[in-house]
């Protein structure tokens, strides 16, 4: 199969549309607030459910993916969930109502990914997964950068509730593209066996992968999607439009990092070795947010870019660990995976939201911020920490 061939393509504007949803309520947290009353601590909750749906999705998708295939899966999850989602956060008038819509939208969203991986891992040499993966990670992207500066163009020209309608109008049309042009990957025979979580779990070469897969996207992701908005607002009093350009250096970073990182880890000599490095790196971005919240506006730019930079350890994570899986585990195992990761950044969304409160009582907004990045930077650690002792894949 051709690397972008028409149904690899459409799956790009799936992904793509996951990326925007997941990351572009920092850009809409002024809007949402002064017309839904919607707090920082609102969003929070709200970008939280995204990942929580998000990631409880990703078993039942694992399933759907080896029993029934991607095309049906990505199709009809994008076109209800999304599009669905997308009509209810363009009718909302209270925060809860972007509960629900973000809930929504981390349905549809759940097989975007999972989808092509899917594809990558049942009809592409094994060799080649990391850098595939990248690929799609890293056009993807362009998502983050489209939920930037970009929509903060298109709601000034129309209107946020506007956009949203044409937002479940293009996620509609994405979703019927999936439908008319991917090809389900041939079913496995009989000599195979039926794969089952427990099997799974019985890979023990990934236990020790679980920390860090569970905290290290959930440093870019939390950053880039909730909290670099209110953080740029509250320190360095950012308007709407420092914001998205500020978040919209964040996206293309996650874009530059992805693309490069297939090329990267064959130059660093190996998955794992590249895994350590973007990880000890990313760990000493956020000690430096941690310990010099208010450095000054260029320097928070540089260092939230550095963290976006740092997504693209995920890819490699899950290129890691794609070898490990047998194939007729590849649907469950990489959903598996991919549910720590989505699961570890909605938990620690959450978890960020009595942080911020509790670190914001009595404290000036460059101490609560900082406590806050000590809330991310602590959990990375320890994962990093545990990666050392991970062994190679079997492809490295």
């Amino acid at each position: 199969m051709p690397v972008l061939s028409a149904s690899i393509i459409s799956l790009m504007l799936g992904y793509t549309l996951s990326q925007f949803y997941r990351a572009f309520l920092a850009v809409l947290s002024p809007v949402l607030g002064q017309e839904l009353g919607a707090t920082p601590g609102d969003l929070a909750l709200s970008s939280g459910l995204w990942f929580i749906a998000f990631a409880l999705m990703q078993i039942p998708v694992g399933w759907a993916l080896d029993q029934i295939g991607p095309r049906r899966t990505v199709a009809v999850l994008l076109a209800l969930g999304g599009a669905g989602g997308a009509v209810v956060f363009a009718l909302a008038t209270a925060p809860w109502h972007l509960h629900l819509s973000m809930t929504l939208l981390g349905i549809g969203c759940s097989p975007a990914l999972m989808g092509p991986y899917y594809i990558f891992a049942r009809e592409y040499p094994p060799a080649s997964f990391g850098a595939l993966a990248g690929m799609m990670i890293g056009v993807g992207s362009l998502g983050n950068i489209l939920g930037a500066a970009p929509l903060v163009w298109l709601i000034e020209a129309t209107g946020w509730r506007l956009a949203l309608w044409g937002l479940a109008g293009v996620t509609l049309m994405v979703a019927a593209a999936i439908a008319l042009t991917v090809r389900d990957p041939a079913r496995l025979d009989d000599s195979h066996p039926r794969g089952s979580l427990a099997q799974l779990l019985q890979v023990r070469a990934l236990w020790l992968m679980f920390p860090l897969i569970f905290a290290s996207y959930a440093v870019s992701a939390s950053i880039r999607g909730l909290w670099a908005g209110p953080y740029l607002a509250e320190v360095y009093a950012a308007d709407a439009q420092t914001i998205g350009r500020a978040t919209l250096i964040m996206g293309l970073t996650m874009v530059i990092g992805n693309l490069l990182i297939g090329a990267v880890a064959r130059w660093l000599g190996g998955t794992r070795r590249a895994a350590m490095i973007v990880t000890g790196a990313t760990v000493l971005v956020m000690a430096a947010l941690w310990l010099w919240p208010d450095a000054g506006l260029g320097v928070a730019i540089v260092l939230l870019a550095l963290v976006g930079l740092s997504g693209a350890g995920y890819t490699l994570l899950m290129a890691q660990g794609r070898p490990f899986l047998p194939p007729h585990l590849i649907g469950r195992g990489v959903t598996f995976l991919n549910m720590i990761s989505i699961g570890g950044v909605g938990i620690m969304q959450f978890a960020s939201r009595p942080v911020y409160r509790w670190a914001g009582a009595d404290s000036t907004a460059a101490q609560t911020y900082s406590t806050l990045f000590l809330f991310f930077l602590v959990p990375l650690t320890v994962g990093f920490l545990f990666y050392f002792l991970t062994p190679e894949a079997p492809d490295d």
